[in-house]
């Protein structure tokens, strides 16, 4: 049967079998576990020790075992997550890491905002109702994944066209822009316009502020990534 090992890295604990720690071949653990290299040392309660990150192991243990590399939305460590592949030699995991293609996303919004009775020191600028994707589709999915909101795309498949008919399940603009600075794009520039409306009192809506109303804003950031 297969041998199961307990681990200690970094103080996080991981049980596993030796298959799994061999699956890559060449690599750190691979020569470890196989006998080529010494054995690992083990802590007082006889685990395997590796003094590297704990929690990022997780993902290079998930590796070992499906040969995918699957990260959480809006996982901000890539770059660590590299180092820690570079340690353990899984060109494998690191040629993953790599695979980002080139490209433009545009990320725009449109919002209200009110001057108030103080002046611009009551401006409220986070009126945002929807957050506006354009862009090449399979680039968008990618970095937005389950954020990413395509019931107004009528055309479907088609993953290599360009769409400007996508938007974000949420409205937070930071967490748009984290995002996409995980996934390595960096802003190229950006855009705004502020316009007053001319919306009556006996045409609003309920509810909504006939200040705000008259005072509207739309804003577009372009972000690229070369590589």
């Amino acid at each position: 049967m297969d041998q199961v090992v307990d681990l200690n890295v970094g103080g996080v604990f991981y049980t596993t079998a030796v298959s799994t720690l061999v699956q890559a071949q060449p690599s750190l653990l691979a020569d470890r576990f196989s006998g080529r290299l010494d054995p690992l040392p083990k802590d007082t309660k006889g685990r395997y020790f590796i003094d590297r990150d704990g929690v990022l192991f997780r993902y290079v243990l998930d590796f070992l075992r499906d040969g995918k590399l699957s990260l959480p939305e809006s996982f901000r460590e890539k770059e660590r997550l590299r180092l820690e592949a570079a340690y353990y030699r899984l060109d494998g995991l690191t040629e993953r890491l790599r695979e980002q293609k080139p490209g433009y996303i545009t990320v725009g919004y449109r919002g209200t905002f009110a001057f108030g009775r103080d002046g611009l020191s009551d401006v409220n600028f986070r009126k945002i109702p929807r957050i506006l994707i354009c862009g090449r589709v399979a680039l968008c999915r990618d970095v937005f994944g389950d954020s990413l909101n395509e019931s107004r795309d009528p055309d479907h498949g088609d993953t290599d066209r360009y769409t400007a008919r996508f938007f974000l399940k949420h409205t937070s603009i930071e967490q748009a822009f984290d995002m996409l600075q995980e996934q390595g794009f960096y802003m190229a520039g950006s855009c705004g316009s502020g316009t007053a409306g001319g919306t009556s009192a006996a045409e609003l809506k309920p509810g909504v502020d006939s200040e705000e109303s008259r005072w509207n804003h739309y804003n577009e950031f372009v972000f690229v990534r070369d590589s």
